[in-house]
């Protein structure tokens, strides 16, 4: 349950990291941050867990045996489970926290990894442009490994199973296909790309939607 993800937003409300549940509430005690509920309200720790917050949201729906139901859409604990015991009685774990003292997007390294690669590539073959289930790509070294080729950015893509098998142990060239773009490393966080049907709760979705919708506009301009 502390271990549960928790979207961290900048001073202007851009999503820049994913936290646990006990993180956040470290941050939100300190101080340094504030939870966002889903009417875009936000609480510092003691206003969180003042129980009278929660005593009003609960009483718009409760089940029948009296615990609280599952909350509408609008709530800040839309369908959520996930209470937190505390000296102060349980706490229902924040979904998203607001960073009060910074306001830029940080510069990470993007690790080279399997997800990221997909992620940049946007799921999608490189080689024939089409988006199989994930379960039918692979990792492609556009020069093979026995060729000299390095897993690096620059030379591994997304590929579907057609194309790695019709690739084979071959340069592109050699196998006559011809990649949608040169490979390169991605300039974004992994966080600031990440699709919106990747968002773990739905209290997400309309600050990813805002960097799904910045992330559209760049690409329309290319």
């Amino acid at each position: 349950m502390l271990n549960s993800p928790v979207l961290v937003l900048n001073r202007s409300y851009l999503p820049i990291h994913v936290t646990s549940v006990r993180r956040a509430f470290s941050l939100v005690y300190q101080g340094v941050a504030r939870v966002v509920d889903g009417e875009y309200r936000t609480f510092d720790f003691e206003q969180w867990s003042a129980s009278r917050v929660h005593e009003r949201i609960a009483s718009s729906a409760q089940a029948a045996d009296g615990r609280p139901a599952a909350w509408t859409s609008r709530s800040a604990f839309a369908g959520s489970s996930d209470w937190i015991g505390t000296s102060r009685g349980p706490l229902p774990a924040p979904r998203v926290i607001l960073l009060t003292v910074f306001d830029r997007m940080p510069r990470r390294h993007v690790r080279f990894s399997r997800v990221n690669v997909m992620t940049r590539d946007g799921f999608t073959c490189q080689y024939c442009g089409e988006r199989p289930p994930r379960s039918q790509l692979n990792l492609d070294h556009v020069v093979p490994r026995a060729h000299g080729g390095r897993s690096t950015w620059e030379n591994v893509v997304a590929s579907c199973m057609d194309c790695n098998r019709r690739k084979g142990g071959r340069t592109p060239e050699q196998a006559g296909l011809r990649l949608l773009r040169a490979p390169a490393r991605p300039r974004w966080t992994p966080l600031a790309s990440l699709p919106l049907a990747h968002a773990r709760h739905a209290e997400w979705r309309p600050f990813l939607r805002v960097v799904d919708g910045s992330a559209a506009a760049r690409e329309s301009m290319r």
